[in-house]
C-alpha cells in the first residue's frame, strides 16, 4: 500500500490538515520527556503504521512509549502548542483502521503502561494502566464480565490536562457520567492512561457447549430455553453437519449441581429436536478447542482470499437474513458469505469472501448493507467501533443531531482537532 496515505481502495481519502510537521526540536523535546522511548527507527515504526487487517498504512515517523500519565500530560501538552496530530494506540489490533496513523500523526503508545497499581480485596476490582492485557487463563484469578464495563477511569485531554476520577465505588451518581463519553470515543477526545474495573472472583469450573441445529431461528430458541435452564456437563462427541451451531459458555462454583442441570438441558432439547448433534465439554483443553472453532473463522476467511468485513447490531429476528439475502444478491460474484456472531446480543459478523478486491462487490455491498441495517434501525458498528474506514457511514446509525452534537464536543475538548484526526467522525465541509 502506499506510504503516504490510506489504501485507496476504501475511497474516503482526504488531504493531510495543516498540522505541524515534527522537527528536530520537537525530538528534543520528547527526549527530555520520554528519555530513550522515542522511537525513529523505520524499522521498528512499521508495525505501529500497519494496522491489523493489513489495509490501511499510515507514514509516521515518530512512536513515543510514555510509562506514566505524567508523561501523557507532557506529550500532549507540547503536541498541542506546537499543533502536532497525535495518534493514540492500544495493541493495534482494531478492525476499522482507527489506531493507526492515516498520514504521519505521532504514535503514541500505551504498551509500557502495562503495571497494575493497586488491587483492592473488598470492592473486587484493580486499578491498572490502559496498557495492561488480561492475564493468562492458567495465571487469573479473577476475572472480567463481558458486560461490566471499566467503573472510572483517568484520562488526558488533548491540552494536557489530567482528569483524575479513579475510583473504585459501584455507584457514584454526583454529574454527568463523563467515563462513557470518553469509553468508546477512539482517542478523539481524550488518552485514557488507567481504569478501574470490576473483576468478581474466578468461576471454579467453565462448560462449553457446542450445538447444532437444523434451523437459524432454533438458535434463538435454543438460547431461551438456556435462559431456563444453567448448562453444565460432561462430554458427548459431535457428528454430522448441521448448517448452524451455538456454541454456549457457562460458569459456576458448585460442579455437580451444575452437571445435573446440565443433563437435564441437552435431554429436553434433544428430545424437542431444537437440536440435532453436538459436543458438551468441562475439561480445560477440550473447552479451548471448542472457542478456538469459533475464535478461529475470521483466520479461516483471511485464508479463502479478500475479505469484506462488517460488525452490524440487529433485531435477533432478523440476523441472519442479511447473509441470506446478500448470497443471492452477490450471487458468484462472492465465494462466500458467512455469518457468525453474538446471538445473545444481536450481533452479526457479516464476512463476504472473494478470489480478489473487486470494485464489483465493493459496489454491490455498499451502501446497500448499511441502507439495509438502518431499515432494521440497527447499528452499523456493533464492537468494532467506526475507526477510519467506518467513519463515512456514522449518519446510517445516528441522527443528524446527534452527529453534530458530537462535532460540538469535539470541538469543545480538542478545539484544535489534534487527537487522532480522521477518525470516527464524518469529515465536516
Amino acid at each position: 500500500g502506499p506510504s503516504g496515505g490510506p489504501f485507496s481502495r476504501h475511497g474516503i481519502g482526504r488531504g493531510r490538515l495543516p498540522f505541524s510537521v515534527v522537527s528536530g526540536e520537537d525530538l528534543a523535546a520528547f527526549e527530555r520527556i520520554v528519555p530513550g522511548r522515542v522511537i525513529t527507527d523505520p524499522e521498528v515504526l512499521e508495525a505501529s503504521n500497519v494496522d491489523w487487517l493489513r489495509m490501511v498504512r499510515g507514514s509516521s515517523v515518530l512512536l513515543l512509549r510514555p510509562r506514566t500519565t505524567e508523561e501523557v500530560s507532557h506529550i500532549l501538552r507540547h503536541c498541542h502548542e506546537r499543533n502536532l496530530a497525535v495518534n493514540p494506540q492500544g495493541g493495534n489490533t482494531g478492525m476499522v483502521g482507527g489506531s493507526v496513523p492515516v498520514f504521519d500523526e505521532v504514535i503514541l503508545s500505551t504498551a509500557l503502561m502495562n503495571q497494575v497499581i493497586s488491587f483492592h480485596d473488598m470492592s473486587d476490582g484493580p486499578v491498572c494502566p490502559c496498557g495492561c492485557g488480561a492475564p493468562s487463563e492458567a495465571q487469573a484469578s479473577v476475572q472480567t464480565l463481558p458486560a461490566q464495563r471499566p467503573q472510572w477511569p483517568q484520562w488526558v485531554l488533548a491540552d494536557g490536562m489530567v482528569l483524575n476520577c479513579l475510583s473504585t465505588l459501584r455507584k457514584d451518581n454526583t454529574g454527568y457520567d463523563l467515563k462513557q463519553l470518553f469509553i468508546g470515543s477512539e482517542g478523539t477526545l481524550g488518552v485514557i492512561t488507567a481504569v478501574s474495573i470490576l473483576c468478581p472472583p474466578k468461576p471454579r469450573a467453565v462448560s462449553v457447549a457446542f450445538l447444532g441445529s437444523l434451523c437459524w431461528k432454533m438458535l434463538g430458541e435454543i438460547v431461551s430455553f438456556l435462559v431456563c435452564s444453567l448448562l453444565w456437563g460432561n462430554q458427548s462427541r459431535l457428528w454430522g453437519q448441521s448448517p448452524f451451531y451455538v456454541l454456549i459458555e457457562t460458569s459456576g462454583s458448585r460442579a455437580g449441581h451444575d452437571a445435573e442441570k446440565l443433563n437435564d438441558f441437552l435431554e429436553q432439547v434433544l428430545s424437542s429436536g431444537l437440536v440435532t448433534d453436538g459436543t458438551v465439554a468441562t475439561d480445560h483443553l477440550k473447552v479451548k478447542a471448542l472457542w478456538a472453532l469459533r475464535e478461529r473463522i475470521s483466520e479461516a476467511l483471511s485464508r479463502d482470499g479478500y475479505v469484506y468485513k462488517y460488525d452490524l447490531s440487529l433485531p435477533t429476528e432478523r440476523l441472519y437474513d442479511l447473509v441470506t439475502d446478500l448470497r443471492v444478491r452477490l450471487g458468484p460474484r462472492a465465494k462466500h458469505v458467512v455469518g457468525y456472531g453474538h446471538l445473545g446480543d444481536g450481533n452479526l459478523h457479516l464476512n463476504v469472501t472473494s478470489e480478489a478486491f473487486s470494485p464489483s462487490v465493493l459496489g454491490t455491498l455498499e451502501p446497500y448493507v448499511y441502507e439495509w441495517t438502518a431499515e432494521q434501525r440497527g447499528s452499523v458498528s456493533a464492537e468494532h467501533g467506526l475507526g477510519f474506514k467506518k467513519r463515512g457511514v456514522l449518519g446510517y446509525s445516528k441522527p443528524p443531531e446527534a452527529l453534530r452534537l458530537m462535532q460540538q464536543l469535539k470541538a469543545l475538548l480538542d478545539p484544535k482537532g489534534i487527537l487522532n484526526p480522521y477518525k470516527t467522525l464524518p469529515a465536516q465541509a
